[in-house]
């Protein structure tokens, strides 16, 4: 599959929401690329300027590839509660990042020196679990917050639990991500 064609997927199924302008042809796209149709769970990023402006995606697998970036391309840019959504003098300035993910595999430790040894900093995106609240990291998060410590304190607030919630032995997924950007 050419990474360009899932960029311009997830490009104008924002556009289509802006403008309300049908500009995706999902039948047709499906028809030429037939691995769209896979069930594939995806993570849209957009940046501003090198800047964050919007992430949402999908963790588990449960709709084809082509629906799953459009869906969340949209949320990421329309939808992601921590900023307005995306304004038509934005549109041109946006780089878009997909990030195709495997499927979660849940990773065995003893302890958190255990937990340290096992995860591989930069490859593993990470799934917390503690009681029913979870939060989950990229793998490219590891570029911002490489130290384990930070990484996992930080992602223990992102569930709403106290940043040393790995004392509590949260159940811990792994997962690793292909990276495609503009």
């Amino acid at each position: 599959m050419r990474e360009d064609i899932l960029i311009d997927i997830a490009r104008k199924a924002i556009a289509e929401k802006l403008y309300g302008k049908k500009m995706l042809d999902r039948e047709g796209l499906i028809e030429r690329y037939p691995e769209l149709k896979e069930k594939r769970a995806v993570f849209v990023t957009l940046n501003k300027r090198k800047e964050l402006r919007g992430c949402i995606g999908s963790i588990i697998a449960h709709r084809a590839l082509v629906d799953d970036i459009v869906e969340n391309a949209r949320a990421a840019a329309f939808g992601d509660p921590r900023f307005v959504p995306l304004r038509p003098d934005e549109y041109e300035n946006i780089e878009i990042e997909i990030s195709i993910l495997t499927p979660p595999q849940e990773l065995v430790y003893t302890d958190i020196d255990d937990l340290r040894k096992k995860i591989r900093k930069g490859v593993d995106g990470v799934i917390l679990n503690v009681n029913g609240r979870q939060a989950t990291y990229l793998p490219s998060v590891w570029e911002q917050l490489p130290d384990f410590d930070i990484f996992f304190s930080t992602l223990c607030q992102k569930a709403g639990l106290p940043g040393s919630c790995l004392q509590m032995h949260p159940v811990i997924y792994v997962y690793q991500a292909q990276k495609i950007h503009e």
